[in-house]
């Protein structure tokens, strides 16, 4: 699987952030068709943020396929099309440990992100599979702070 991460990962804007970045260990994945990551340490401008130190306040990234990938299905003899088309889904999943209210116990937010692709449009067509996740991770990006500020304030 080629869902490695170098370190540091360089963070994507956020208000009052600067120049964040996230230095990585190799951690445990809940399975073995994953790859997970801890935070070790912290870089850039991040204040009152904490590494992945204990079970209970993590901060991970978990990157996973399918456990068994799906392939198409039977094409009907009479109508040629095909009976139904599975999808394979790849998860990205970052967990960071939060304290909803000062003097509490933490509580795990977790941010997860879906890939569903249709079996065989993996070979099919590529270009289009490409063409999405590079809208998607673009996006994203131009609205990384943006979307940091609505999850805080709810406004969008």
């Amino acid at each position: 699987m080629s869902f490695t991460l170098t370190s540091p990962v360089t963070g994507g804007a956020q208000t009052g952030f600067t120049t964040p970045a996230y230095v990585i260990s190799v951690d445990t994945a809940p399975t073995s068709a994953g790859k997970q990551y801890a935070v070790a340490s912290l870089t850039g401008t991040q204040t009152g943020v904490d590494t992945s130190s204990t079970p209970s306040k993590p901060f991970t990234i978990t990157l996973s396929r399918p456990q068994v990938l799906r392939s198409l299905g039977v094409v009907d003899p009479v109508t040629g099309v095909l009976r139904s088309v599975p999808r394979n889904s790849y998860t990205i999943r970052v967990r960071k440990g939060t304290i909803p209210l000062a003097g509490q116990a933490p509580v795990v937010a977790q941010a997860t992100l879906v890939i569903d692709v249709p079996a065989g449009s993996d070979l099919a067509d590529t270009a289009n599979i490409r063409a999405m996740l590079s809208l998607l991770f673009g996006g994203l990006s131009q609205i990384s702070a943006s979307i940091g500020d609505t999850v805080v304030t709810g406004v969008i």
